[in-house]
């Protein structure tokens, strides 16, 4: 009899269907529930302009107001001038009802508050805004045909408003700025947090809390060249920094500044990059550009008494071909998207890109994460990491939806505080799916933890897996990515937890694009569990903590009673 009760107890462990006999032998995977525990931050699920429904299904924690537009957004009257990205136009932006209160930043800011959805909003650094609305084309633009001279392309609905280009390939540099714009300084940024404050509240009444120092300005002399074309200095962006937190904090005490926001890897280590002579000239010998520019404001903030950084704020496009921003494509691009991921985090890495080349400063391996975090600890300690934009591509089809979820996960592990993705997915592309998996994955509110665990995989590349405890029901999550075109079948060894005899496992793969559907229950033992995860496929496993057995029954005294 002890020796059948021993076999029971390994079945759980090693048994699989059919199907798992036909699968290969995947990675082993392991959880220490007491091991390395941290803090998720619900702000890493987050998204720049998500689609409304799909943050109130996500309980999404914050959406960022970004872009190139926001560098010269008027908040007076709703215009925003698109630079390089069309014709150096100012665009009057919709607008419902009056000016300000209509705006269509306020409409963003109130779908925001509809599903308690924090708004990360940026205010403009740049020193210029567009002077007025038009209601109708022709719109004001920087680089008129008729006073600058011919262009090589100008805009169909608006034939006057050229590229900023010379036929002979040369850019037009003597425009004149005012042509689209007034000058502007901090007051613009606080009267406009005056406004908001009015309308609803300071930042510790539930108002806006979250303020980007502008948007990407080591580019601003390509995407902004009509009105800024010098490119961007160290010192610059550091005065600018400086004086516009010192601003906001002042009006809002409870505001939370994010800065630098530049773009891509040079510019982590150039404020700007036109050619290796011009950028050398500016860096003159000091540290990369972030962390000079985290010492800079940690002493800036010293000698005035009050942090004026909270957020590192980088993007980061991954650079290898094909990946960021782009279709899935072929079977080499899907497999070189699920590799990019590990530049995130991994040491061992070379980046599949320049960055990875030899010479290349701060290569081969990107290993952002913890880079962000090393140059916080060694110039701004206590300053809290955020990628407000970044994308992995191929949102359109499951190759870029397991790569979403591998970031997702990676985010939690690495301990960001605050991540969204630019150009979101539609909510019925896969995706979209990427986030439900750890926010929505039964279609109930059911969420990934917001304790996080060790999790280790011992192949990240095959299978990857992520950890978390649920803190409303003692839950354990985990997350398993299978990045490989075969079926895997792996153990999973457990520690530090006493699970209840069942998992519930929810899935999203090939099988069905358009939901993440339940799969049959996983036995566990208190050491493990051995289960099949399908190609290209992200698994959600949900085991609950055993229950312990009822106490015994209180022992009864029976006292005699006293006869009569």
């Amino acid at each position: 009899m002890h020796r059948a009760i021993l076999i029971l107890l390994l079945v759980p462990l090693f048994s699989g269907s059919p199907a798992t006999s036909l699968a290969a032998t995947g990675p082993t995977l392991s959880v220490d529930v007491a091991a390395e525990r941290h803090p998720i931050d619900p702000a890493i699920y987050g998204m720049n302009f998500p689609p409304a429904g799909l943050a109130a299904e996500l309980g999404m924690a914050v959406q960022r107001w970004g872009g190139n537009a926001t560098t010269r957004y008027n908040w007076q009257n709703g215009v925003s001038n698109r630079g390089s990205d069309y014709f150096f136009q100012n665009v009057p932006e919709p607008v419902v009802g009056e000016l300000p209160d209509g705006s269509s930043v306020n409409q963003f800011i109130e779908q925001g508050r509809a599903a308690d959805t924090a708004t990360l909003l940026t205010v403009p650094l740049i020193g210029w805004t567009p002077k007025r609305r038009l209601p109708d084309h022709p719109y004001d633009c920087g680089f008129s045909i008729e006073k600058y001279g011919p262009q090589p392309a100008s805009d169909p609905f608006d034939p006057d408003c050229g590229n900023g280009v010379r036929p002979n390939g040369d850019l037009i540099t003597d425009n004149d700025p005012t042509d689209t714009s007034l000058a502007i300084n901090p007051s613009f940024v606080t009267s406009w947090m005056d406004y908001l404050i009015g309308r609803y509240g300071s930042a510790g009444a539930g108002g806006i809390r979250h303020y980007s120092l502008d948007n990407e300005p080591g580019i601003w002399h390509e995407t902004h060249r009509d009105v800024h074309p010098a490119p961007l200095s160290y010192n610059e962006i550091r005065d600018l920094s400086v004086s516009y937190a010192t601003a906001i904090k002042s009006k809002d005490a409870g505001a939370l500044t994010f800065g630098p926001v530049q773009d891509s890897w040079t510019r982590y280590f150039y404020a700007s990059f036109v050619d290796f002579p011009q950028a050398t000239t500016d860096r003159a010998g000091r540290p990369p550009f972030v962390a000079w520019f985290l010492d800079q404001l940690r002493q800036a903030s010293q000698a005035s008494g009050t942090r004026l950084l909270d957020y590192l704020d980088l993007h980061y496009y991954p650079a290898a071909a094909g990946v960021t921003l782009s279709p899935a494509g072929d079977a080499a691009t899907k497999a070189r998207r699920l590799r990019a991921t590990r530049s995130l985090w991994d040491p061992s890495y070379a980046d599949e890109s320049y960055i990875g080349t030899d010479g290349v400063e701060g290569g081969p391996a990107v290993r952002l994460i913890p880079r962000m975090r090393d140059w916080v600890a060694d110039n701004y300690p206590g300053t809290r990491l955020a990628i407000t934009e970044y994308n992995f591509g191929g949102l359109e089809d499951l190759n870029g939806a397991l790569a979403q979820a591998d970031v997702l996960g990676i985010f939690g592990r690495e301990r960001l505080d605050l991540a969204t993705l630019w150009a979101p997915p539609g909510p019925d592309q896969p995706g979209a799916y990427a986030f439900r998996i750890y926010r929505n994955y039964d279609g109930a509110g059911g969420r990934f933890g917001e304790t996080g665990l060790q999790a280790a995989s011992a192949d990240q590349g095959q299978l990857a897996i992520y950890a978390a405890e649920r803190a409303a029901d003692g839950a354990l999550t985990l997350v398993v990515i299978n990045k490989m075109s075969d079926e895997l079948t792996s153990s999973l060894s457990l520690a530090g937890y006493s699970p209840a005899a069942t998992a519930q496992v929810f899935r999203y793969s090939a099988a069905n694009l358009s939901a993440i559907v339940p799969q049959a229950d996983l036995a566990v033992a208190a050491s493990g569990f051995s289960a099949s995860f399908p190609a290209n496929s992200i698994s959600l496993i949900v085991l609950r903590p055993a229950e312990e057995p009822p106490p015994p029954p209180d022992t009864l005294i029976f006292v005699p009673l006293a006869r009569k």
